[in-house]
């Protein structure tokens, strides 16, 4: 069986590649994306984006917005049905621009194989801009 770590390359392969219907298809249908973890601008209640439709809708909304996102994992720790990826991700925006944030990255994988929950732990003040 898939392991959460593979699902989490899988994950990050789909969003590097743009392609929202595989990235989408990785999920088990009552998921949570936390992403950042607790309130943020993309999730003001901090209650995360659950099921498939606040999903596809953050996709649309956070991840499709950008030009180009890259994951650049420094250690990954698999632990039964988690995974935890501590690394960096830069986001080029349309104009050209970027930023950087480093971060610690959970994927959890549930019964059937599926991801049951992606959480991001990365702080909105460490965000530095990319020359």
């Amino acid at each position: 069986m898939i392991t959460a770590r593979e699902l989490g390359q899988a994950s990050m392969a789909a969003v590097e590649a743009h392609d929202r219907e595989a990235w989408l298809a990785l999920f088990a249908d009552d998921a949570v994306v936390e992403d950042p973890v607790g309130p943020s601008l993309f999730d003001p209640e901090g209650a995360g984006h659950r099921g498939t439709e606040a999903i596809a809708a953050f996709y649309d909304t956070v991840i499709a917005a950008n030009e180009s996102i890259r994951f650049d994992i420094r250690q990954s720790f698999l632990c039964g049905d988690e995974a935890a990826n501590v690394g960096v991700i830069r986001i080029t925006f349309a104009d050209g621009s970027g930023v950087e944030v480093d971060g610690v990255y959970t994927y959890r994988r549930s019964p059937d194989g599926r991801i049951a929950a992606i959480r991001a732990y990365w702080e909105p003040g460490a965000i530095r801009p990319v020359p």
